[in-house]
């Protein structure tokens, strides 16, 4: 299994993923803003993918996103948002990363992360 990032400011949200995740197998590295998250990548290293929340206090998810693959430029990741305006849609797009829409389900998060986490 993955070492996996997970980034998400509602405290619901971002504990349900994390027992998800970990349900799974996966090692998680959870964070509530983009500022934690880089300090527990700086703690514990980079991970093999990440799943984040796109509106994030501080720097949203993209640029979170932006961040971390300036250490890792092939970083897997997949955003998780309820926000679709034609902006945020591009920005995503733009970034290469999976998309999934919030609400979620066990399954459509699973399938989503194992398409991330596909070599190659």
């Amino acid at each position: 299994m993955a070492r996996i990032l997970v980034v998400d400011d509602e405290q619901d949200v971002l504990e349900l993923l994390v027992k998800r995740l970990r349900a799974d197998g996966h090692e998680v590295l959870a964070a509530a803003s983009g500022a934690e998250a880089l300090a527990a990548v700086a703690r514990h290293g980079l991970p093999e993918a990440a799943v984040l929340d796109v509106d994030l206090p501080g720097m949203d998810g993209i640029e979170l996103l932006d961040r971390l693959r300036l250490i890792r430029a092939d970083l897997p990741a997949m955003f998780l948002t309820v926000l679709w305006d034609g902006t945020v849609v591009a920005r995503v797009r733009a970034s290469g990363a999976l998309y999934l829409r919030k609400p979620f389900t066990t399954e459509s998060l699973r399938t989503a992360l194992d398409l991330v986490l596909v070599p190659g």
